[in-house]
């Protein structure tokens, strides 16, 4: 790896260690130049995941969409930052492990609404109501209902 100091290519790694969640590898590398010393991480490379919207158009999966989302539905609720984390990282894992090239965003909304389910009958309505562009009072009735039974 090329020192950023001095763009010399002969650097060694002076110390390896997993970061915290386990997903690369941090390493302290010096330079054998002007013995600088630096960090680089070391990461799988996946992949991309397309998700394919509902007007049919294609762009490539964004977990920050979902986390987002998932905040607007969490908006004054009792829920803690942590469990939004988990419930996003829930997801984004079992999207990628379906080990598909693409899919339906529909599919990833379907998922975030059973989680949602699961955390919080608010939340779960709020997100629901905008993934589901619930037209009127009563097809939000009607998911209310669906939550009562």
């Amino acid at each position: 790896m090329k020192c950023p100091f001095c763009n010399n290519d002969n650097t060694r790694v002076v110390d390896s260690r997993p970061v915290d969640d386990n997903t690369a590898i941090r390493r302290r590398r010096m330079c054998d130049e002007c013995g600088k010393r630096f960090t680089s991480y070391e990461k799988v490379e996946t992949i991309p995941l397309i998700v394919i919207k509902k007007d049919m158009t294609r762009e490539q999966f964004d977990r920050s969409k979902i986390e987002a989302g998932v905040l607007r539905a969490c908006y004054k609720r009792p829920i803690s930052a942590q469990q939004i984390e988990d419930l996003v990282d829930e997801v984004e894992k079992e999207v990628i492990n379906r080990g598909d090239k693409e899919i339906p965003s529909s599919q990833i909304g379907e998922l975030v609404m059973d989680k949602l389910k699961d955390l919080e009958a608010v939340a779960y309505v709020r997100f629901a109501s905008v993934y589901r562009e619930f037209k009127d009072v009563n097809t939000f009735m009607d998911e209310l209902k669906k939550m009562l039974h």
